[in-house]
């Protein structure tokens, strides 16, 4: 794969336009033949043909473009997107068509049918008008490789049309032509997007999505959000909808299993937007912060005494851990808990606090949640046991992400189980016999390599001043957990000690 993909899609896509036409020699019809259909009015899914990706080759390269747009409304598809870039998708405006005339063949028969996306890497005006004689009820329009003036243009000529446009930002200068169309163009004909997929190397991050929704609704309040890639799970499709997206864009969990996507449909459109959800882009929100200071996030766990809990919040800690555990030395009550963090709230500070459970069904775990659900605890943290699933609505009002201890290759799998259902940041920990946590052994650096390339690395685990600087130089985690590497005895943080980690970590 090249080092800029997208840019290699769209160069050698203008060198295909020269030699065929904008219909890349698909026999486009001159005047269009069907009805508009409107386009993700309400909240669901986009199910996507799609034959082939730059980042998993292959996906279904012998399906049947009209048999499986059949498939994708009787699965309930809002909206149902097709490829039409030949290179690196295998996609055409040829699979375009039979997919409409599928659909249409439904229509006639009195069966409501879903809108139809062309998905592809348009460059102009002329593109909307060659999608709309296609069929096409909305197109893609992907902010990274258009100037905020073209992208208005083709946007208008959808308007123009009575069809939508699906503009696609991931960036903080994509938001601004997105903010340059809103103002000049109908809100109705516009649906929104953003991609867990970076289209420059094609890596996956599912809070890219997050991190811009409320950015989006700032710019236009009635904003429609699509949540574009990644989503591989159910459970992943119902974390999309707990964080308040309008829509998603289901790719390759759809493609290769068609007759499995009414599960993510349904998924999708039967959880609600909860404080669970929301917490995920309010955190978005503050990592973004933190990759412009250029310095990972930092959590001080096992907190026990207000005076140490004050001493890493003025040093720059991002998070306050609170063990809620009998088993372990630096388990804290509930009331403590709550006389701390209204002493650092009452400081100024704007860290958050996590309590740390080992069995959700235990009393500990129980006045944690309590905390939670007062406000005073922002997230809770599930370490080595079995965390609640996105759609577990038990749990809508439970902010929360999981911990598994890494002993082992065996031990990534938990880390991918976790992460296939839903799970956007899980932390790594090491292990030393029963002992959970705050253990001062590090986990294996071949182990830590191998779970960074699967998602965002949050680490935990014999981190200290000493390490902390090479930690972050070798593996650049997103977050890091630190217990006793700051620590005189076990829930005593050194005053000393906290504030050499803090310097370290600031000359890098």
């Amino acid at each position: 794969m090249g080092k800029d993909i997208l840019k290699e899609i769209v160069e050698r896509r203008l060198a295909d336009i020269e030699r065929l036409g904008l219909d890349f020699g698909c026999g486009v019809p001159a005047v269009r033949q069907r009805k508009v259909h409107p386009f993700i009015e309400k909240k669901g899914a986009i199910l996507e043909i799609k034959r082939a990706s730059p980042s998993k080759g292959d996906i279904a390269p012998s399906l049947d473009a009209a048999k499986t747009a059949i498939e994708y409304a009787k699965s309930g598809a809002r909206a149902i997107s097709c490829l039409t870039e030949m290179n690196y998708f295998k996609g055409s405006l040829s699979d375009f068509m039979k997919a409409a005339a599928a659909l249409d063949q439904l229509e006639a028969k009195g069966e409501e049918i879903p809108a139809l996306l062309r998905k592809d890497f348009l460059l102009s005006a002329d593109e909307v008008e060659v999608s709309y004689r296609a069929g096409a009820d909305a197109v893609l329009l992907i902010a990274r490789i258009l100037t905020a003036e073209t992208m208005c243009d083709m946007a208008k000529k959808a308007e123009e049309f009575g069809i939508s446009v699906l503009i696609e930002v991931r960036k903080a200068e994509d938001l601004e032509k997105l903010s340059y169309v809103m103002a000049r163009v109908n809100h109705k004909n516009i649906v929104c997007g953003v991609n867990s997929r970076d289209l420059k190397d094609f890596s996956i991050d599912m809070l890219a999505p997050c991190a811009l929704l409320s950015k989006i609704k700032k710019i236009a309040a009635d904003a429609r959000v699509t949540f574009e890639s990644g989503i591989l799970s159910a459970d992943s499709a119902a974390f999309a909808a707990s964080a308040g997206f309008s829509a998603i864009l289901l790719g390759e969990a759809a493609a290769k299993n068609p007759e499995e996507a009414g599960r993510f449909v349904k998924a999708f459109c039967q959880t609600n937007e909860n404080k669970a959800g929301q917490s995920w882009c309010q955190y978005a929100e503050i990592l973004r912060s933190s990759e412009e200071r250029k310095r990972s996030l930092v959590k001080i766990c096992g907190i026990t005494r207000e005076e140490d809990a004050l001493l890493a919040a003025q040093l720059g800690a991002n998070f306050l851990g609170f063990i809620f555990w009998k088993g372990s030395k630096r388990n804290v009550e509930a009331d403590k808990v709550c006389e701390i963090v209204k002493a650092v709230r009452n400081g100024g500070y704007n860290c958050k606090f996590v309590g740390v459970i080992v069995n959700p069904e235990d009393e500990e775990a129980k006045a944690a949640f309590r905390l939670v659900r007062e406000g005073l605890l922002d997230k809770i943290q599930f370490h080595g046991c079995k965390l609640p699933t996105p759609a577990d609505e038990a749990f809508a009002d439970i902010p929360r992400y999981g911990a598994v201890n890494i002993r082992s290759e065996e031990d990534l799998s938990k880390l991918d189980d976790l992460l296939l259902h839903g799970e956007p940041r899980v932390l790594i920990d090491a292990q030393s016999g029963n002992t959970i946590g705050g253990t001062g052994k590090t986990v294996d650096a071949d182990l830590v390599r191998a779970a960074s390339k699967q998602a965002k690395l949050w680490l935990a685990g014999g981190i200290t001043a000493e390490n902390v600087r090479q930690i972050i130089e070798d593996f650049q985690p997103e977050l890091i957990d630190v217990a006793s590497g700051v620590e005189s005895t076990p829930g005593v943080k050194d005053a000393e000690k906290l504030k050499a980690f803090f310097s370290e970590i600031e000359k890098i």
